[in-house]
């Protein structure tokens, strides 16, 4: 099976992240068969919605479930994509199309999926523009439609930010991530928060 990481829409709040399991597909239906905790079982999805519209929201990822002894034929299948770096720069090249046509929602998503490609292949400055792109585009999207809940999941802005030399950019994320939550429970915003309060010179506020 593949697990996918996705968006997810419920009804009575906007946006969160997600994982799907596929375990098959009908081509005649033009639908994937997934396993959703959050739907039902064997829940028909088609192609299309799984890939242009809540697959997007998490750069297109993937994780392969497979038994040792299938290793030779799952990599022989994957070809090219079994390989980090080409996966990633393929990530970023669809990102950087998908920029050039996409509207309102789906848009910062892609500028937001090119900013985290670039920062896992540690081009961290074109990344930090990226991220700048996408978070503009946030601020326009009426507030139904915002995933404010994406810093939860992804941490690619504080990486470019914090390699970029963007201290107060990592502070200042961080600060609207957790600013939500009575007790801060993402160790991954207080981690980078930490790290930028040390960089900038403030011992005391990283500890």
């Amino acid at each position: 099976p593949v697990i996918l990481e996705m968006g997810h829409h419920p009804r009575d709040d906007w946006w969160m992240g997600h994982y799907v399991v596929v375990s098959g597909y009908d081509d005649a239906w033009g639908r994937f068969i997934t396993q959703d905790s959050l739907v039902m079982a064997d829940f028909p999805v088609p192609y299309e919605e799984v890939a242009e519209r809540w697959w997007r929201d998490f750069n297109y990822l993937y994780l392969v479930i497979y038994p040792p002894e299938r290793e030779a034929q799952l990599l022989e299948l994957l070809g090219s994509h079994a390989g980090a770096e080409f996966s990633l720069s393929h990530a970023l090249q669809v990102a950087s199309q998908e920029v050039q046509v996409l509207q309102g929602r789906d848009l910062f998503f892609a500028w937001y999926n090119k900013g985290s490609s670039l920062a896992a292949l540690g081009q961290f400055g074109p990344a930090a523009e990226a991220y700048d792109q996408a978070f503009t585009l946030y601020q326009a999207l009426p507030e139904e439609q915002r995933p404010w809940r994406v810093g939860w999941y992804q941490t690619g802005p504080y990486q470019a930010y914090y390699h970029s030399g963007r201290y107060q950019d990592v502070i200042q994320l961080a600060n609207t991530t957790l600013s939500v939550f009575e007790k801060p429970p993402l160790e991954e915003a207080l981690y980078w928060r930490g790290l930028a309060r040390a960089a900038s010179g403030d011992r005391e506020g990283a500890i």
